[in-house]
């Protein structure tokens, strides 16, 4: 991890390294050079229905930022927004930092209830869930979220308006992934051309495989 400080504190992130959510605030963080403490909060299993971590987020989710002051930030859209405030990654112009708003409220609405959903569902739960009954409509609602975007990156390099930012940090976490629930990119050209240039990026960092983060966990337990 890269750590220049800035004169700032470390800051603490429980998250849980095969969310989505979670990485986008790693990713950011690697980007930006912050120094940080990652604890793994694995909330499939509970980790975050704790009386300890629901007195600090009585929503009970990850990632969940702590700063040494004892202030807490959560859900995963506003701390980007907190973390790239007089950042480049974050615009200074008013309209296009709108307009990179616009897109992290279309990934939370429109896009991560149903790309996100449909890898839990395919990953996290057995092959006889009742919720499997839900793919076919999570797939379709997939795929219009999909040809937004691809609609807009026929035209356009970034979401974050003329460069790379958090409105892409945001987009690229769940979509990089989209195939583990069943959602093809292949019909999506441009958006694979601009899932390339975000792993370009200076100090990306690639989201953890679920198979390999418990494997990693089984390793470091035996």
């Amino acid at each position: 991890m890269a750590c220049a400080s800035r004169g700032r504190g470390v800051i603490t992130v429980n998250g849980f390294s095969s969310s989505g959510n979670c990485h986008k605030v790693r990713l950011l963080l690697e980007q930006l050079g912050r120094p940080y403490r990652w604890v793994e909060t694995d909330s499939s299993t509970g980790a975050t229905r704790t009386p300890g971590y629901l007195a600090k987020n009585p929503n009970g989710k990850v990632p969940m930022l702590e700063l040494d002051d004892g202030r807490v930030l959560v859900e995963s859209n506003a701390i980007l927004c907190w973390l790239a405030e007089g950042t480049p990654y974050l615009p200074a112009d008013a309209w296009q930092r709108a307009q990179a708003l616009s897109w992290m409220f279309f990934e939370q609405y429109s896009h991560e209830p149903y790309i996100a959903v449909a890898r839990f569902i395919c990953g996290w739960t057995p092959a006889d869930s009742p919720r499997r009954a839900d793919l076919p409509r999570l797939r379709e609602r997939s795929h219009d979220a999909l040809r937004v975007m691809e609609r807009h990156l026929q035209s356009h390099d970034w979401f974050t308006g003329d460069a790379y930012g958090i409105a892409d940090i945001a987009l690229f976490a769940y979509t990089d992934v989209a195939p583990h629930g069943g959602v093809s990119l292949d019909d999506y050209p441009a958006m694979r051309r601009w899932l390339s240039r975000v792993r370009a990026t200076p100090g990306f960092v690639a989201m953890v495989d679920p198979d390999a983060r418990a494997a990693a966990l089984i390793a470091h337990s035996s």
